[in-house]
C-alpha cells in the first residue's frame, strides 16, 4: 500500500509499504478520507515515528466482523474501557491506555491501517464522505468544549461570546455556539479569508489583541499563548476561558491586575467521550451546508506533500486526502 512519512523539517515523502495484518481485537480499515489537522504541524517540523494522520474515515475490511463493509469513523484515543474514567463515560481520559492513533500508532495518511475494534464510530448512510472526518476535530473536539462549560455560563446571561481562531476547530465552535444558544458570537484572527468566511457563519469580527471588551465565555481555538494570555486578561468575572487550541510550546504567564483581581475559570479540554458522538451527528445533519463550505479541497496522497504545506500556510481550510 501507499503511505505517507513525515521526516521533519517540513519534508513528507510517499512511498510503498506492507498493507497491517490486525492484531487480536483489531479490524483492518480501508481508508476512505482523512482530514489534515494543524496539530500535525509539529510532526512536519519534528518528524514522526509513526504515519499520521488522526481524523479518519473508512470501510472496515474484516470478513465474519459484525461491522465488516461498514463505513466507520476512527476514535483516536484508545481506550481500555474498564478504568474508574472509562466507566464513567470519559473514555477520550482513560487513565490505562495512552495511545492515540495516527501519533504513536499508524494512522490516516496511508490506505489502510489496522484499529482497534472499540475505536470504530459506525457512520449512517445520510452522512456523505468527504463530511464525515468533521465529526471527529471540527465538530467533536469544539462540540464538547462548549457543552462542558455551558452549565458555568448558561446562553441566557452570558451575552457576546468571542471565538479566538478561524481555524476548523473555531469554527466548529461558532457553529457549536450557535447552535446551543449563544446568538452574539465574535470571532479574532489574523487571516482576512477565515474572518469573511466566520462572518458567513453569523459571527462578527473583533480586533485580535483588544482590551476593549471583555467577555463572559472566551472560546481559544488558535494555540496562541498571545491570545491565552489575552483571554485571561479580558475575560469577565465569573467567566470562562476555555482552551481548545494546542500548543507544545512552554507558556509563560505573567500575572497582572487585570488577571489577578478576580474570580474566573480557565478550563482545558480533550477531544470528546463516544456519548457525545449521536449529538455531533445531529449537530452535522442540521448544519450540513456550513460544514460543506469548511471543505475546501480533496486530493490523492501523491500531492499530499504539496497540500499540507498550502494547509499550514492558511491557504486552505479543511482539506482532505481522498481514497477511491
Amino acid at each position: 500500500m501507499q503511505a505517507a512519512q513525515f521526516h521533519g523539517d517540513k519534508q513528507i515523502t510517499i512511498g510503498e509499504t506492507q498493507r497491517p495484518v490486525p492484531a487480536a481485537g483489531e479490524v483492518l480499515l480501508k481508508v476512505r478520507r482523512t482530514a489534515l489537522c494543524g496539530s500535525d504541524t509539529k510532526l512536519w517540523i519534528k518528524g514522526a515515528e509513526f504515519t499520521p494522520g488522526h481524523e479518519i474515515f473508512g470501510v472496515v475490511q474484516q470478513p465474519g466482523h459484525a461491522l465488516d463493509g461498514k463505513r466507520c469513523l476512527v476514535y483516536i484515543p484508545v481506550h481500555c474501557g474498564k478504568c474508574e474514567t472509562c466507566i464513567s463515560g470519559d473514555t477520550q481520559m482513560c487513565i490505562v491506555e495512552s495511545v492515540l492513533v495516527g501519533w504513536n500508532r499508524p494512522g490516516g495518511y496511508a490506505e489502510y491501517l489496522t484499529v482497534p475494534e472499540q475505536c470504530l464510530l459506525s457512520v449512517p448512510d445520510d452522512i456523505e464522505d468527504e463530511l464525515a472526518p468533521l465529526l471527529l476535530d471540527t465538530i467533536g473536539t469544539a462540540a464538547h468544549g462548549i457543552r462542558f462549560v455551558k452549565r458555568l455560563v448558561p446562553p441566557e446571561t452570558t451575552g457576546p461570546v468571542l471565538v479566538t481562531g478561524a481555524g476548523p476547530v473555531g469554527m466548529g465552535a461558532i457553529v457549536a455556539l450557535q447552535d446551543m444558544g449563544y446568538t452574539d458570537v465574535r470571532v479574532s484572527d489574523l487571516k482576512e479569508e477565515r474572518l469573511q468566511l466566520a462572518e458567513r457563519f453569523g459571527a462578527r469580527r473583533h480586533p485580535v489583541g483588544s482590551h476593549d471588551t471583555r467577555f463572559k465565555l472566551i472560546v481559544e481555538c488558535s494555540g496562541s499563548h498571545a491570545a491565552r494570555s489575552l483571554g485571561m486578561e479580558i475575560v469577565s468575572p465569573r467567566g470562562v476561558l476555555i482552551l481548545i487550541g494546542e500548543s507544545d510550546l512552554p507558556w509563560p504567564v505573567q500575572e497582572n491586575k487585570a488577571i489577578r483581581r478576580k474570580d474566573f475559570y480557565m478550563v482545558r479540554t480533550f477531544y470528546f467521550p463516544k456519548s457525545d458522538f449521536p449529538l455531533n451527528v445531529d449537530l452535522l445533519r442540521k448544519e450540513k451546508s456550513r460544514y460543506r463550505q469548511l471543505v475546501d479541497a480533496q486530493f490523492g496522497i501523491e500531492q499530499l506533500p504539496e497540500m499540507f504545506g498550502r494547509f499550514v500556510a492558511g491557504e486552505l481550510v479543511k482539506p482532505l486526502l481522498a481514497f477511491a
